[in-house]
């Protein structure tokens, strides 16, 4: 086979059915070739970081790995956010990237860059393949690394007279997708039996779950509700692990961290026992450092051994697959305290006591108006108005990032796509590209900032093209607003260049790429314009106005701990709403 044909016999046995990429001449082999492959279904993007977030969106709502296609030189750099942003999150996508003939290689030649160089640092790893004859045996290994373990990005770079040249295809004779550390979690039943004991003793628990469980795929999800329902305790979760528990179940406090919720921040530094579950005490999480949970164990269960006390040191490291981790986990418990269930109620009914006291504080509120349309309310009436069907929701990076992960209650595992480590603006509208073509029947939603969605709102001529009836719901505020709230707080009200003093008209924009485009501007109008918007199926573009000045809080300011909350208008004595009262 030719080169070319070795990368879609690997990419078929793969599995895979759906490519993201833009050609250029140092890839055009395997675009020749892609003709004759007519069950994977390429999907020709506007800019080669689009493919990369809409392969990430492929992949978190699938559980497959994404695909992404791409030329050398500014192709390949183009790709560069999207790979960071995959490593950051942990999402496993596999990008393929031309290159300029082995023998022009290092001559500064047309549209050359050291690819593998540049993405070394922001992939799991990466290889520049000179020989024909190595080419399936690294693609295949690609998929293993990126799947397995704690997932993530690989890329591999392809010499155009590679892609031309003759060789052996081997297949391995097994494709596997998961490394020993995923099949298994032997050797550490003694860990085990000291966590339970932790447990066990414990009168203020608190577990909190980041993106990892989501990862572990639908069985750590199950044993994880199995292992709340035995215990009893609160849970609490990151930005990734949103979905991973009910978010509207009585034992959920809601997000923690930065622009958390008050009382699942609160119990964080109050309790006696917290179990982190899958997530790496991002900074975003912890606070300050040195007073985040003073007082209390750690047990730390995750799949990757280098994030065990990385920021945090724990008492107990359990290395390993989250959902064999919690089966051994429920299972011990069980059996050492049969009666667990029923004789650890009373055990932390002081502690539910004082987690209800904090949530009375009512965090998430906020003063409602009859004549602006508040971004917190916009978010809670397209909840109300959605939360009958299977969503997935895609967005991008700012203020209406907090309040779509505030406001809108996940109860199911990858539904809630969103950049979480890299905070990338414009990662919404491609990402929800992706999810869409994985999910064809499914609606998908990208609640976005004006400011982050002109990033990349070229991708909406990819929804147009093939007809992907993805809704873009954006909180116009007219600034950079999470900018502008830190300028505020922070920078004694000198808003420096977050002011976008040239937005365009997106109802006519939204025309402009031939889908549809509505604009709320009053509060009473948004129940009639989101029924429209879903009525729709086609692209549409929603130009949701809301209040300039908002703030989201509840929020840790910079360096504090997490008991050192600003609530907002709470602060300043106003009455607040519950769930969007109008009040004023």
């Amino acid at each position: 086979m030719t080169g070319a044909e070795i990368v879609f016999k690997v990419l078929e046995d793969r599995g895979v059915r759906h490519i993201f990429g833009y050609p250029g001449g140092a890839v055009l082999p395997i675009y020749d070739e892609l003709k004759n492959h007519k069950k994977i279904k390429h999907i020709l993007v506007r800019h080669e970081q689009g493919a990369g977030h809409a392969a990430e969106g492929y992949a978190r709502s699938s559980g497959k790995p994404g695909v992404l296609l791409v030329t050398s030189g500014p192709g390949a750099t183009n790709a560069v956010t999207a790979l960071t942003d995959a490593y950051m999150d942990s999402v496993p996508i596999v990008c393929i990237t031309g290159q300029v003939p082995t023998h022009l290689i290092g001559t500064d030649a047309f549209q050359e860059c050291d690819t593998t160089g540049i993405t070394r640092p922001c992939t799991k790893h990466n290889w520049l393949v000179k020989d024909v004859n190595k080419l399936s045996s690294i693609m295949h290994k690609a998929f293993e690394v990126a799947t397995s373990g704690r997932p993530g990005p690989v890329l591999i770079d392809i010499p155009k007279d590679v892609q031309f040249q003759k060789g052996k295809y081997i297949k391995p004779k097994e494709l596997k997708n998961n490394n020993k550390i995923n099949i298994q979690f032997n050797g550490q039943d003694k860990k085990i039996d000291e966590a339970v004991k932790l447990i066990e003793k414990s009168s203020k628990p608190i577990l909190y779950t980041g993106g990892g469980v989501i990862n572990s795929g639908p069985r750590a999800t199950e044993i994880l509700r199995e292992l709340v329902s035995l215990t009893g305790f609160p849970i609490t979760s990151t930005l990734q692990g949103l979905g991973a528990y009910p978010g509207n179940d009585p034992q959920f406090l809601g997000m923690l961290g930065m622009h958390g919720t008050y009382e699942a921040n609160n119990a964080m530094h109050d309790c006696d026992l917290m179990i982190n579950i899958g997530a790496r005490f991002d900074d975003r999480i912890t606070g300050k450092i040195d007073e985040f949970s003073p007082n209390s164990k750690k047990i730390h269960i995750d799949i990757d051994p280098s994030s065990i006390n990385k920021n945090v040191k724990v008492d107990i490291a359990l290395v390993g697959d989250v959902k064999f981790v919690l089966e051994k986990f429920v299972h011990a418990i069980k059996k050492k305290y049969p009666n667990f269930e029923n004789s650890n109620k009373q055990k932390i009914s002081a502690w539910w006591d004082q987690i209800g006291t904090w949530r009375k504080k009512n965090s998430l509120g906020y003063v409602n108006s009859k004549n602006v349309i508040k971004p917190q309310y916009a978010v809670q009436r397209l909840y109300e108005l959605t939360k009958a069907q299977d969503v997935f929701i895609t967005t991008e990076v700012g203020q209406h990032q907090m309040w779509a992960a505030q406001h809108y209650k996940f109860d199911k595992p990858n539904r809630w796509m969103t950049s979480g480590g890299l905070g990338t603006m414009g990662y919404g509208l491609p990402a929800a590209v992706g999810v869409q073509v994985a999910n064809p029947d499914k609606l998908v939603i990208d609640i976005a900032g004006e400011a982050s969605v002109l990033m990349t709102m070229q991708e909406m001529s990819t929804a147009v093209q093939y007809k992907l009836p993805i809704k873009i719901f954006i909180l116009n505020n007219e600034y950079m607003g999470m900018v502008r709230q830190w300028q505020e707080l922070l920078h004694e009200k000198n808003y420096s260049e977050s002011y976008t003093a040239a937005l365009p008209d997106f109802v006519k924009l939204a025309e402009a790429y031939g889908c549809v485009g509505i604009r709320a501007n009053k509060p009473d109008e948004l129940d009639g314009k989101i029924a429209e918007m879903l009525s729709v199926n086609r692209p549409v573009i929603f130009d949701c106005v809301v209040d300039k000045v908002e703030n989201c809080y509840p929020m840790i300011p910079s360096g504090k701990a997490h008991n050192q909350m600003l609530l907002g208008e709470q602060d300043e004595g106003q009455e607040i709403s519950d769930e969007g009262k109008v009040l004023v």
